[in-house]
């Protein structure tokens, strides 16, 4: 019969530290819920302010220099327009520094060269995407010829 008792006071205590821990984390664990009317009258649903973009941008296309400016020289048009593909050889583009790329482009000429440079060739755009003059994308030409001889 003791063995009866023990069990018996074991289980209500087990019950017992049940009931008292549903009453604490239960509280902890609910979330207040509102209605579509509370969150309308809150001023708009939350859920759209948690999912908001971190940042915003926009792509605009640049502004063409103004003209009338002084004429660039090579090595500057080379700088600021053949140099993205020109130095990393994106998009298939010769490097500067291979020579042994530019040996049958040089063979072709300088005339060939300055009709690939102006009218476009492969993935390259006519003048390399820029507004620049044709005497400006010429001595960018003959500048990068200067460096691959």
């Amino acid at each position: 019969m003791a063995e009866k008792h023990s069990s018996k006071g074991i289980m209500w205590a087990t019950i017992i530290l049940a009931v008292v821990l549903i009453a604490i984390l239960y509280p902890l664990t609910v979330k207040k819920s509102t209605s579509a009317a509370d969150a309308a009258s809150a001023g708009g649903d939350q859920a759209e302010i948690r999912i908001q973009p971190v940042a915003r941008f926009q792509l605009v296309k640049a502004e063409a220099p103004v003209a009338g400016g002084a004429p660039k020289d090579g090595p500057t048009v080379y700088n600021s327009v053949c140099s993205a593909c020109h130095n990393s050889g994106a998009a298939g583009a010769p490097k500067l520094d291979a020579k042994g790329d530019w040996a049958p482009r040089v063979a072709t000429g300088k005339d060939a060269l300055y009709a690939s440079a102006l009218k476009g060739k492969g993935a390259m755009p006519p003048k390399g995407g820029s507004s620049l003059s044709d005497d400006e994308i010429k001595g960018a030409v003959d500048y990068i010829l200067s460096q691959v001889k």
